[in-house]
């Protein structure tokens, strides 16, 4: 299998002022995903850890990038590429080939085209999951298509691959043989979720028509079918069944609320079309896309995270809700386990019944509630923007793919 060289070959040791380049694509613009965080936050974090080298960040527009006052003058170059369509392939690809660095880091898949005849000496590509070989129905076809050829160039002909995650670096191996030397496990990092002051919180409930005092669950992530948000759905039907049979006079009983927070993906589930099938129109509150001002005052004010996805690759929210005392319901499959540590109640995601036995507890037993508290505070440590990056880096200066996370905290 094809292996580029290290800087270490190149130059006999690693020395100071080696050009990483960096696609930072993904930097600009206001609406933040899981990917476009990941940029962002790796990408800094990988400029302050690698102090000795400067950086070319290939760019569509200008980057939003955090903690650039401590990056020093003069080691970062801002390089804007052109065109918009196939970016990475004609314009990145013609951009390298034109001033090419001393190595390359991709946070996102798709390593350009043109590596494959004119690599660079050293190149690492982050894979984020591969959820479209588990659920392709969950994407359209040609997305897939595109995201299936491009998973196996990089593990053709970059010389390392960053996984998010066990479940992910599992996934390399199965479908594309990927050797475990060629991969390594890096978790990204938890972005702190802003304080919010009560004047904002209250005017953020009032924007999506919360009642204050509400008690209320919540979902955080696009709107899509690998969601299972039409079975998120069904659970949350048999919520509030059982709490109006079973009052405690604790306010629970009084209809909660399943606040659904997330843009509109693919897929076209008619999500509205179940919540009227199961009357449930004033029981769930569709917000769409959301700021980071608004996820934090809902999140922070939430009962619990419910999260039954089919797959993820990472799975954010989890870290968050556990960051700010928000108990976790999410799926036992793919990487949220590992995420979750001992810190969540696992779920089936298939099943309905186990989704809603495990919000009613985590919305209504004090005990357990407590429990998971002080187990997430805990887990949360585990992650850090400044080890993701250490590792990228190490890979991208010639070292060893393998390397294994650190294990999940006890509760």
């Amino acid at each position: 299998m094809p292996r580029c060289g290290s800087l270490v070959a190149r130059y006999g040791t690693i020395i100071d002022g080696v050009i990483i380049g960096v696609d930072a694509s993904r930097s600009s613009g206001e609406i933040r995903t899981g990917t476009e965080r990941y940029s962002r936050e790796v990408t800094s974090a990988l400029i302050l850890a690698g102090a000795r080298h400067r950086f070319r960040l290939y760019v569509r527009d200008a980057p939003l990038l955090p903690g650039r006052e401590a990056w020093g003058e003069g080691r970062v170059e801002i390089v804007p590429v052109r065109p918009r369509r196939l970016w990475t392939h004609l314009g990145l690809g013609l951009e390298i080939a034109r001033r090419p660095p001393d190595a390359l880091f991709v946070s996102a898949h798709v390593l350009p085209v043109s590596q494959a005849w004119r690599r660079i000496p050293r190149s690492v590509v982050t894979i984020h999951d591969v959820g479209y070989r588990h659920f392709p129905s969950a994407h359209p076809w040609r997305q897939r298509l595109y995201l299936d050829w491009s998973t196996a160039f990089a593990g053709r002909y970059a010389s390392a691959l960053v996984a998010d995650s066990e479940a992910t670096r599992l996934d390399l191996k199965r479908f594309y043989r990927i050797p475990d030397d060629r991969i390594r496990v890096a978790y990204p990092g938890l972005t702190p979720v802003p304080d919010v002051d009560e004047k904002g919180r209250r005017a953020t409930l009032r924007r999506f028509d919360i009642q204050e005092g509400k008690a209320y669950a919540i979902y955080v992530g696009t709107l899509q079918p690998r969601k299972n948000l039409r079975r998120l759905l069904r659970a949350w039907r048999a919520v509030i069944d059982r709490l109006q049979d079973s009052d405690k006079g604790d306010g629970l009983s009084a209809s909660p609320l399943l606040v659904v927070a997330g843009a509109r993906g693919w897929g076209g589930e008619d999500l509205l079309g179940d919540v009227r099938e199961l009357g449930l129109e004033a029981s769930v509150r569709f917000t769409g896309y959301i700021s980071d001002e608004e996820k934090a005052a809902l999140m922070r004010g939430a009962r619990a995270l419910a999260f039954p996805s089919l797959y993820e690759g990472f799975g954010l929210p989890v870290l968050e809700a556990q960051s700010v005392g928000v108990p976790v319901v999410c799926s036992n499959t793919s990487s949220l386990p590992e995420v979750a540590g001992n810190a969540a109640l696992l779920v089936n995601p298939f099943d309905i019944a186990d989704i809603a036995r495990a919000i009613r507890v985590a919305m209504r037993d004090e005990g357990t509630r407590a429990e998971l508290i002080r187990a997430g505070a805990r887990n949360v440590a585990r992650f850090s923007w400044e080890a993701c990056a250490r590792n990228v880096l190490d890979l991208l200066e010639g070292g060893q793919a393998m390397q294994s996370p650190a294990a999940p905290s006890k509760a």
